[in-house]
């Protein structure tokens, strides 16, 4: 089960635009808490706390928002980020308890522990900084292939398969399109001829999604070459 306790905010109204006074403090956001529940007993509830995961919640939550993203048809509705949540604890209580999201007994994780999936995700050479800079400045293009890969990296690790199949032979077909821009770079050439070796199993799991036969060999080669893609957009943009 999922608790999503909604922000606390009144009801938008339209209201006549009025001048903002210098200096004044920023409107105060709302927060959104979200409690997932899982219903198993425990055989020793605090040994499970100590080594209790939040991935199975992680993944509820994603397909929650999945779901009501298609539901809602708005594509602005974003995936959460729990790497960026203010706090995040795991805990255990009972149906009355927990169902009001409380709990009677919980830790809190680390930020670090928080924020680990997402330096993994990043990898340890990408500067966003440097690279947002040279990509206002004109230095350096966005290629439509990077969107499309950040789209297929997010489904890939919510864990929705299909989609990031399906996305993946976009992205796929995008890259090797732009890239042959900077065959001329150091690398590149090589990454290209490795993403073309890569893209017929990329193309068949792609169909396979589309017909509801994916197996996990197909995602395992979705996975790879979705690493070996990252990993060329991010030697084009150092190269830039």
């Amino acid at each position: 089960m999922i608790v999503v306790d909604e922000p606390t905010a009144r009801p938008a109204r339209r209201r006549r635009a009025r001048r903002a006074a210098p200096g004044a403090p920023a409107a105060v956001a709302p927060v959104t808490r979200v409690t997932v529940i899982g219903a198993q007993p425990l055989a020793n509830a605090e040994a499970w706390l100590r080594s209790a995961s939040v991935e199975p919640a992680e993944r509820a939550l994603a397909s929650l928002v999945a779901l009501h993203r298609i539901a809602a048809a708005d594509p602005a509705v974003a995936d959460a980020d729990p790497a960026r949540a203010l706090v995040a604890r795991v805990g255990y209580g009972t149906g009355d308890v927990v169902a009001t999201g409380a709990w009677e007994a919980a830790r809190e994780l680390a930020p670090e522990e928080r924020a680990r999936r997402l330096r993994l995700r990043r990898g340890p050479d990408l500067r966003p900084q440097e690279r947002l800079s040279a990509l206002l400045a004109a230095r350096d293009a966005a290629l439509a292939c990077e969107e499309l890969t950040l789209r297929a990296r997010a489904d890939f690790d919510r864990g929705r398969d299909r989609e990031a199949a399906i996305q993946l032979e976009a992205a796929f077909g995008a890259a090797l399109a732009e890239l042959q821009c900077w065959r001329g770079i150091a690398g590149i050439p090589r990454r290209l001829t490795e993403l073309e070796g890569l893209r017929d199993g990329v193309v068949q799991a792609a169909a396979a999604a589309r017909e509801g036969r994916l197996e996990p060999a197909d995602m395992e080669h979705v996975g790879a070459a979705l690493e070996r893609l990252e990993s060329a957009l991010r030697a084009r943009a150092a190269s830039a």
